[in-house]
């Protein structure tokens, strides 16, 4: 699949980071600080959307007093303990890179995440050379499984969605890359894989570790 291609976008949590269960800890911890406990539906209803309309959600369905930005600094201020010590690389991540690298294609991401962040991980990893682009959610009007921001990061590389290929473990990832026109490698991650089959559907290819690609 690299062959034919000019480019590669990654999502960020829970495909280059093993970070998806960061964000379901903050959940209960902040609802909890409210007294309030976490839905079974929540993680769920929330997948792919970007910070901004994350809060927005929570505000509207747990009836919260805080602003939508008051919600998202709280949040941001959780994260950093979490990604300073605790958020680890997922395995084989670099040596894929190493390998695009050495092909001279165009690298960069497309997260949900923030962009404090994405820029807080790849540093801490040494990673930030490896990308030419990196665009979030927030930076364009709709988050996953809308296909904004993979196509505002094909954009941002200069190059037409139908030349890359895109690296997601959500179901709401994979369709937000497949209705850009990107082809797909979904990745394996343990908050995900009770939607496996449905992932299986839409991806192009379903890998157990990243750099199976290479």
């Amino acid at each position: 699949m690299i062959n034919d291609i000019k480019g590669v976008i990654f999502d960020l949590d829970g495909t280059l980071i093993d970070s998806m269960w960061v964000w379901e800890e903050i959940d209960v911890e902040f609802l909890g600080k409210r007294g309030l406990e976490l839905p079974d539906d929540l993680q769920r209803k929330i997948e792919g959307m970007s910070f901004t309309e994350t809060a927005g959600y929570f505000k509207e369905r747990f009836k919260l007093k805080e602003s939508i930005d008051e919600i998202k600094a709280e949040w941001d201020e959780m994260t950093l303990h979490y990604f300073n010590e605790k958020v680890v690389l997922k395995k084989g991540v670099k040596d894929l890179l190493e390998v695009l690298k050495s092909k001279n294609l165009k690298i960069g991401i497309a997260t949900s995440n923030t962009r404090e962040r994405t820029t807080d991980i790849l540093k801490k990893y040494n990673l930030f050379h490896y990308f030419d682009a990196i665009r979030t959610s927030c930076e364009v009007d709709r988050g996953k499984p809308f296909p904004d921001v993979y196509l505002q990061a094909a954009k941002d590389l200069g190059l037409d969605p139908s030349t890359c290929l895109a690296f997601e473990d959500t179901y709401a990832g994979v369709l937000a890359a497949k209705r850009a026109g990107m082809k797909v490698c979904a990745v394996h991650d343990k908050a995900s894989l009770d939607y496996k089959s449905q992932i299986c559907e839409v991806a192009d290819r379903y890998l157990d570790n990243i750099n199976d690609i290479a």
